[in-house]
């Protein structure tokens, strides 16, 4: 609480005080805090804000430093990118504008206030991605660079030393039928419903931009369509919408022609992808690095995208071993 004080006193002068300030929940080496702070002479004018905070002596477990995260945010927003607004940032600490509405998928999904917005979400996500792909990839760390997606979780797979033939059979047959992808942008790494904060209107704000980095833009809208994002809606697009829908909106946007089998093989990685990051969560709670019943919970996930992965790897070729 010290320091949250301290920021508020840096960004807004002596004069301000918090009025409100509550932990939001998740995050172990990164605090969220929810503030309202009040300024002016007469102590009128209310600002409610968002501060993102490095837990002191917390190493980063992943993804982009705060300030890197607040220079992605600041180049989202010059390209039309609906975000929260950043206030003031630091090497620990990011300072934004809070934005109503909601990012559970589930009330998302299911709740009556939002029955206006979902038959939009499938176009504005496209929109969105469309202007993500525009970014300038000098807003991400100097040290990204494109990474081959198949060969990092390949290694991410055989470090755990968990035998899981389904994975297996899946790196193998999507190296046999990998896309030509030629275009590189910067890509956002984690679009997808829960990252999103959605009102009666529609979109509002795209989160967590810690995984951004250089890559095909394909894996944006592929991730978007993972299974796992729509919690139990039929529909492809994050459980809100159709492929055409997206795809649409993302070419009228100004996206590339999307190529329907890259987005499939995308889609395909995608899956792969959270089934081994199942994996992962799994191995930390059983091996003691963060006892959790949640992290054990995520376990059964994984056979739930094993049998995802055989059911859309009917059909395809076998890589040579």
């Amino acid at each position: 609480m010290t320091r949250l004080h301290e920021i508020v006193g840096e960004v807004f002068g002596a004069g301000a005080s918090v009025s409100f300030s509550a932990r939001l929940p998740g995050g172990a080496s990164r605090e969220t805090w929810a503030l309202d702070v009040v300024t002016g002479p007469e102590r009128h004018a209310r600002h409610e804000l968002i501060l993102r905070l490095d837990s002191p002596g917390a190493a980063l477990e992943a993804g982009a430093p705060l300030a890197s995260e607040a220079t992605l945010m600041r180049a989202a927003s010059a390209a039309g990118v609906p975000v929260p607004a950043v206030v003031a940032a630091g090497e620990s600490y990011i300072l934004m504008t809070r934005v109503a509405g909601e990012t559970i998928p589930r009330k998302i999904l299911r709740d009556d206030a939002y029955a206006a917005a979902r038959p939009l979400l499938a176009a504005q996500c496209g929109r969105a991605l469309a202007a993500i792909h525009r970014m300038p990839p000098s807003c991400l760390p100097q040290e990204e660079g494109a990474q081959d997606p198949l060969r990092r979780w390949r290694d991410v797979l055989d470090l755990l030393g968990e035998p899981h033939p389904v994975f297996e059979l899946a790196l193998r047959r999507l190296a046999a039928d990998r896309p030509i992808g030629t275009r590189r942008t910067v890509v956002h790494g984690d679009f997808r419903n829960g990252n999103l904060i959605v009102g009666p209107d529609g979109i509002r704000a795209v989160l967590d931009w810690e995984l951004a980095h250089l890559g095909d833009p394909l894996e944006d809208l592929g991730w978007l369509c993972v299974k796992a994002w729509r919690f139990g809606s039929p529909l492809p697009v994050g459980g809100f919408g159709a492929y055409e829908e997206l795809i649409d909106a993302y070419e009228a946007a100004g996206g590339h022609p999307v190529d329907r089998d890259a987005l499939r093989w995308w889609e395909t990685f995608g899956v792969l992808k959270w089934g081994i990051i199942c994996v992962m969560q799994t191995m930390r709670h059983l091996r003691g690095g963060a006892r959790s019943v949640e992290l054990a919970a995520i376990g059964r996930r994984v056979c739930e995208n094993e049998w995802d992965l055989l059911r859309m790897l009917r059909g395809k070729p076998v890589a040579p071993a």
